[in-house]
C-alpha cells in the first residue's frame, strides 16, 4: 500500500491537513475514492450501523449517498494526537421528498502508520430545515477555498 500523506505523527497542521482532504474525498461523494483512504480491515461506528472493512464502507457510502441528496459537507479538526484526530462536522442535504437537513456530528478518527484510517467512529444527529435556512450553497463537489468554515458560519 502506497502512504497516503500527511502521514502520523500529526501537527496542528497536518491534522488540519488530513481533514480538508478527507472533506474533499467525501464531497466527491464517491464510494470507490472515499474508501480507498481506510484499511483493508477498517472498523467503523456510524450511528446504528457499524461497517466493518472496506467493502462495506463502500456499500455503505453507497447507500448513504442514494439517499442524502445534494450533500455537502464541511469538516473542522477539534483535536489531534499522534495518530488520532478528533473533528467536528456539519453537512446539509435533502431526502427525496425535498426536505433539507443539517447533519450535525463529531467523528474520532484513528490512522496506521502509512496515514489510512483504521478507525472512525462517528456520532450524528439531524435538523430538518428549511431551504432558506441552508448555509452551505458552493457548487456540488470541493468546497471552495473561499467559503466560510464551521466557526466562520457560527456552527
Amino acid at each position: 500500500m502506497d502512504p497516503k500523506p500527511p502521514l502520523p505523527p500529526y501537527t496542528a497542521e497536518s491534522a488540519a491537513l488530513k481533514a480538508r482532504l478527507a472533506e474533499d474525498a467525501w464531497n466527491s461523494r464517491d464510494p470507490d475514492r472515499v474508501a480507498l483512504v481506510y484499511t483493508e480491515d477498517t472498523v467503523w461506528r456510524n450511528r446504528a450501523e457499524f461497517p466493518v472493512g472496506r467493502e462495506q464502507v463502500r456499500q455503505f457510502l453507497r447507500r448513504k449517498w442514494a439517499r442524502e441528496l445534494d450533500y455537502r459537507l464541511i469538516k473542522e479538526v477539534w483535536a489531534y494526537s499522534e495518530h488520532r484526530i478528533a473533528v467536528r462536522f456539519a453537512y446539509e442535504w435533502h431526502d427525496d421528498s425535498g426536505q433539507w437537513y443539517r447533519s450535525y456530528g463529531n467523528e474520532n478518527w484513528e490512522f496506521n502508520a502509512l496515514g489510512y484510517m483504521q478507525r472512525r467512529f462517528a456520532s450524528i444527529n439531524d435538523l430538518p430545515i428549511q431551504a432558506e435556512e441552508r448555509k452551505f450553497h458552493w457548487p456540488l463537489g470541493r468546497r471552495p477555498d473561499d467559503h466560510p468554515s464551521l466557526s466562520d458560519l457560527g456552527l
